[in-house]
């Protein structure tokens, strides 16, 4: 009788052990405000896109680490202005967050009306990584390098058509402050973010492209599709060694790359976006997570939330700056 009792306790043990296994990872410390449903992460670029690539990398993990499912929405257009439109509106308590370029908040504002304020409606919760920008001529292109592109278009004024993924973005601002030094009348063609500019590349309809630094198009760069022009990044990348930075070609305000992050709605409460940040920077530092930035051209970020709004803070007094030195060439 004792044997079939200490039997049953030990199967009924087993089960408990089991049960418990199977229930999702409750994350670390999470606040009594943290909503137990699903997560809402808005992409604010459309699918195919490196942005989009690299959220959609996170959500899994993420999911696991939060403890309930991540689900993503793509919310593209106005350079990430609609879908940070569509966080401000949201409800301020975690369940809802949005994966975005710092730039709706430090240079869009700077450029046309958006339906928030840059400065109050969001929470910047963590930073995820930066991303070199590359610029590439296209098969339309048919000059050497750089300096022939600068030349092409001071010869050709207006004839040079320059694609970006969107007004006030990262790469809109390179073209600025390209045209801006170099005094060359570039026609902006602009986008509703990466993905659907790229085959409108590959076909010659512009003669040339800045975009994020992916592993795509440097295939397209390999296969001769692309021709690589310079980067915009601290130093040259590893990919493309023999491609200088816009620095180097003396175009030191152009050479920018791109910090992306996840945002939450103002006045989320800050045990939730603590919980959030702690969650993020752990989710970051798995060998998965880093394996992907790394196969994808991108730099990992992280650190605490305050350095993340210090980051914003930094980059929006820059672009106000650049903007109301050279506003004719955002036109």
């Amino acid at each position: 009788m004792i044997r079939l009792r200490r039997r049953h306790l030990l199967q009924h043990a087993s089960a408990l052990l089991a049960a418990a296994c199977a229930l999702p990872r409750v994350p670390h410390a999470a606040p009594a405000q943290w909503p137990n449903r699903p997560v809402r992460l808005i992409v604010v670029y459309p699918p195919g896109g490196v942005s989009d690539g690299m959220a959609r990398a996170l959500a899994e993990p993420l999911a696991r680490s939060l403890g309930v499912p991540v689900l993503i929405e793509n919310r593209p257009g106005a350079g990430g202005s609609l879908g940070m439109d569509a966080l401000a509106r949201s409800t301020p308590d975690g369940s809802t967050l949005a994966f975005s370029a710092i730039s709706p908040l430090t240079l869009h504002p700077l450029l046309a009306r958006v339906p928030y304020d840059p400065m109050r409606a969001f929470v910047p919760v963590a930073s995820v990584m930066r991303t070199p920008v590359l610029v590439v001529g296209t098969p339309a292109f048919t000059g050497r390098g750089f300096g022939e592109l600068i030349a092409q278009a001071r010869r050709q004024p207006g004839e040079v058509r320059w694609a970006t993924s969107g007004v006030a973005t990262i790469g809109h601002l390179v073209l600025a402050q390209v045209r801006a030094q170099s005094g060359a009348d570039i026609t902006h063609i602009p986008y509703q973010g990466g993905g659907p500019q790229l085959n409108d590349a590959l076909s010659g309809q512009f003669e040339v492209l800045s975009t994020n630094v992916a592993a795509q198009q440097l295939q397209y760069i390999e296969g001769g599709r692309f021709q690589a022009l310079a980067v915009g990044a601290p130093a040259r990348i590893e990919a493309l060694p023999t491609v200088p930075t816009l620095a180097e070609l003396g175009f030191g305000k152009a050479n920018r790359d791109s910090l992306f992050g996840i945002f939450a709605p103002a006045r989320t409460p800050p045990a939730v976006v603590q919980m959030l940040n702690a969650e993020i920077n752990r989710v970051l530092e798995s060998d998965a997570v880093r394996a992907r930035l790394r196969v994808a051209y991108n730099l990992p970020a992280g650190g605490g939330s305050e350095v993340f709004a210090h980051e914003i803070a930094l980059d929006r007094r820059r672009n106000r700056e650049l903007v109301t030195g050279d506003r004719a060439q955002f036109d």
